[in-house]
């Protein structure tokens, strides 16, 4: 094998292998078997879903902790297989494909567990706002990685755990932040900043339209964690935080299908170069495992825990993807990663660190 096959063949098999993982988790999280010591999930059909009364939410325990390290791992594998696969899908295209090939996955797996994802139950309006969010974070992601590396739209793109603790805060009860929880978020913040501060000079290095460009791409990232984060936030603060993960994640899917196919259309995005069997892979993996494996797990979590603490373990994932952008897109790997690392783990332990009594 040649350079480009052997990294080829490498990206084939760390894609199967995410694959195999993400069944093994998603099996163990939606089994109708309930999970020790979780309040089992109402019924599909339980015409309560839409009333105040739900489960409270707790800190992430053992199981939630090891479910959310998997998931960043496969969000963390994703900007790897965007990236990968612009040169032979329009972006915006690969992102529409992505979100229909999912919402049908999504559709068949309610319909064999006769979860109803068309009746009335007033999250009509939440759901299409929920959308509409949802299609313009992959709008800013898949641009913005024509114009940015991978590594550098995992680091903004993941600001996005700032924006749901700052809006869950505000809008949602129970979901309050302590002191020491915040200090969390800055030092992980912190430790992201260090470790891509070199490599930020490095990539803006060159032309004026060069580093525009750069700040461009970094700019969209920021914006996707925002638009990613305010999702989070409309999906807990409606009535979709009481209806089912499939319900909330098809309106997310087939929305964003529908505009995002539309403005690939407008943009004359719609032609498709020669695929190969890495772009063919790549867009199985976005659709099957992360667009409909992972997010069903995630958004399962959201029903079970309280956000904010789950939200910030997504500080890992500009880790894994680092790691990926450095094994497989040979993308460049700063020594100031490694302490970075630590205060990252460091943020982590502080935001989950056990709450004190009520009333204390």
């Amino acid at each position: 094998m040649n350079g480009s096959e052997t990294t080829e063949h490498t990206w084939l098999v760390g894609s199967s292998n995410w694959m195999r993982t993400a069944f093994v988790i998603v099996r163990r999280v939606l089994d109708p078997a309930p999970v020790p010591g979780a309040v089992p999930p109402p019924p599909a059909d339980d015409h309560s879903m839409s009333t105040p009364a739900q489960p409270a939410r707790r800190a992430p325990d053992s199981f939630a902790i090891l479910t959310m390290i998997a998931l960043c791992a496969i969000w963390g594998f994703q900007q790897v297989a965007i990236k990968s696969t612009n040169a032979f899908l329009p972006p915006v295209f690969q992102a529409g494909l992505r979100s229909a090939i999912a919402a049908l996955l999504v559709w068949g797996w309610a319909r064999s567990r006769g979860t109803p994802l068309f009746r009335d139950d007033g999250t009509l309006g939440a759901g299409l706002l929920a959308g509409v969010l949802f299609a313009s974070e992959f709008v800013c992601i898949f641009l913005g990685l024509t114009l940015t590396s991978a590594s550098r739209m995992a680091v903004f793109l993941y600001t996005a755990p700032c924006f749901t603790a700052l809006g869950l805060h505000w809008f949602v009860e129970g979901e309050r932040m302590r002191r020491i929880q915040w200090a969390g978020i800055v030092v992980a913040f912190a430790g992201m900043a260090l470790a891509f501060s070199d490599g930020f000079t490095r990539a803006h290095a060159g032309s004026a339209s060069s580093t525009l460009a750069g700040v461009t791409g970094d700019a969209l990232g920021v914006l996707g964690g925002a638009t990613w984060a305010a999702t989070t936030i409309v999906v807990r603060a409606s009535r979709l935080a009481h209806s089912s993960a499939s319900k909330t994640l098809f309106y997310q899917l087939a929305v964003s299908a529908v505009l995002l196919l539309a403005l690939a259309a407008g943009l004359g995005q719609v032609k498709v170069a020669t695929l190969t069997p890495l772009a063919l892979v790549s867009l199985g993996y976005q659709a099957v495992v992360v667009a409909f494996v992972s997010y069903l797990i995630w958004f399962w979590l959201l029903t079970r825990y309280v956000a904010s603490r789950l939200s910030v373990f997504s500080f890992l994932t500009p880790l894994f993807g680092v790691t990926f952008g450095v094994l497989l897109l040979g993308e460049s790997f700063s020594t100031r990663f490694l302490l970075a690392a630590v205060l990252v783990l460091a943020g982590i332990a502080l935001v989950n660190g056990p709450a004190r009594p009520r009333g204390a």
